[in-house]
Order: C-alpha cells, then sequence, then structure tokens
C-alpha cells in the first residue's frame, strides 16, 4: 500500500482518503451528504451495519452482527470466509452519540489497534474520520491489506445512507 492513497472522485463516487500518518496509525477520511446523527445510527445500529460493512465484492457474507455500543459493552462480527467462520471482536471504550465511538480490535490479541471514529458536521454534510493506532508498526504492516475494500464499503455505506435519509424526508 502507497503511504498516502486517495481515490478520485467522480460523479457517483465520494472521495475516500487512507493515509499513513506514522509508523502506527492509519487515517482514513470521507464527507457523506447526511447529518451525523444518521451516520452515527448507521455505524451503531446492528440491522443498519450488516448492511454496509462487508465489500460485496469479497464475497464474503457476515453471519452475525452484535453491537452493544455503549461504554464497556462489546461487539463481534462472524464473517463466512471461504467456507469458515472469521470473528473480529472487542470493546467500546467511548461513545458519545452522534459524534465519537471508540473500539479495541481485539481479534489481533496484542497486535490489536484501537479505532476511533468521528462524525463532525459541517451543514448538511458530515465528515467522517477513521483513526487506526496499532500498537506497533509491523502490527499495522500486517493490517494493511484490509484496507484494501474501505472505498467499496464507504461507497456501500453512502448508498445506505441515501435510502435512510429518503425515508427520514418522508416521515
Amino acid at each position: 500500500m502507497d503511504a498516502k492513497r486517495s481515490n478520485e472522485p467522480t460523479r457517483t463516487q465520494k472521495r475516500t482518503t487512507v493515509e499513513r500518518k506514522s509508523d502506527r496509525e492509519l487515517v482514513v477520511t470521507r464527507t457523506f451528504d447526511c447529518s451525523a446523527r444518521i451516520l452515527f445510527e448507521a455505524w451503531t445500529k446492528p440491522e443498519l451495519f450488516k448492511q454496509w460493512w462487508v465489500p460485496k465484492s469479497l464475497g464474503m457474507s457476515l453471519l452475525s452482527c452484535e453491537l452493544d455500543v455503549r461504554v464497556g459493552g462489546s461487539y463481534r462480527l462472524v464473517f463466512a470466509n471461504e467456507g469458515s467462520p472469521m470473528a473480529f471482536f472487542g470493546r467500546y471504550l467511548e461513545v458519545t452519540p452522534p459524534s465519537r465511538i471508540v473500539w479495541t480490535n481485539d481479534e489481533a490479541g496484542e497486535g490489536g489497534g484501537v479505532t476511533t471514529v468521528t462524525f463532525t458536521e459541517n451543514g448538511e454534510k458530515t465528515l467522517l474520520v477513521l483513526h487506526d493506532l496499532y500498537p506497533s508498526k509491523d502490527a499495522l504492516d500486517a493490517a494493511l491489506g484490509s484496507y484494501d475494500g474501505m472505498q467499496e464499503t464507504l461507497d456501500q455505506l453512502e448508498e445506505l445512507l441515501v435510502t435512510l435519509e429518503t425515508r427520514e424526508g418522508q416521515s
């Protein structure tokens, strides 16, 4: 992976940037055309989260999605990966609706990082910043491949947000 990667926006594609900030830090940014509240809900409600989190092109499916989004709560995501299940899990360290969520990535043991996602509203748009901090350079290097699908994942989130905003506007 390049030290800095960005995809040029098109009429239908928003710009997602993935940037290595240091030996241990990676930051993903993207602006969405919705409120921070709607974006926060898409990250914290299991019935919404499971609709966008897995890049469809990977051919994986999300078998279960358990999110107890509160300080001290936990999450567990189980994927079908080439026939065998693969789990991601951790604990929520900080939850500040609708602006911030911090969680651990415990499936990697001591190599797991801490993820902070913030939602900063500006008018009718919200800037999402996802910041991953790993315990070492080696741990980040080992995780870099998992960011390859980030553009697609956030595109899927964008599609869901359009649906949610439309529904809310009709209420």
